[in-house]
């Protein structure tokens, strides 16, 4: 394991019993350098969405424990907040929690011999190493299956639908 996905990992067990406490899940711990700054972000949620206020609570609480066992060793911003509702999916747990929802996103290369990176559709499936998209053909009705490796996808994230 990285560096950086130890401090993942540890930074996810110490917030567990905290998310618990607030009535919030985990959906995302992510430590990155973005210039000369690290980040240590923390994504929750909970039915009918995070607040401020539970962002908050959970980021003085967390705060408070990462100050008490110090394992980073190096400055950074804590950040708590809410994954937003065009969330990203990076780990299973995204995937299968996002099971018929609407999706897009890009691949690495064009697929199905086609000149195209872009996707969208339904989340039909994921089995740790596919995923499965129904797409929609130009009338809007559902149609094909498409079936990408999850190491060929650059990025996938819910849809959001701004017309509503």
């Amino acid at each position: 394991m990285s560096r950086q996905s130890d401090i993942e990992k540890k930074t996810e067990e110490l917030l567990a019993p905290i998310a618990q406490q607030h009535g919030v899940r985990i959906y995302d711990v992510v430590f990155v350098k973005e210039g000369t700054e690290r980040y240590l972000r923390c994504f929750i949620d909970k039915d009918g969405g995070v607040t401020i206020d539970d962002c908050t609570d959970v980021s003085h609480d967390l705060s408070d424990a990462l100050d008490r066992d110090d394992f980073i060793g190096e400055e950074y911003i804590l950040e708590v907040s809410s994954p937003g509702i065009g969330r990203s999916l990076t780990r299973d747990r995204h995937f299968q929690n996002s099971i018929g929802q609407e999706v897009e996103g890009t691949t690495f290369k064009p697929y199905d011999g086609t000149k195209t990176k872009v996707f969208e559709g339904i989340l039909k499936a994921f089995d740790g190493e596919t995923v499965t998209i129904t797409q929609k053909s130009a009338d809007g009705a559902l149609s094909q299956d498409l079936v990408l490796p999850r190491k060929e996808i650059a990025k996938i994230r819910l849809k959001v639908d701004w017309k509503d």
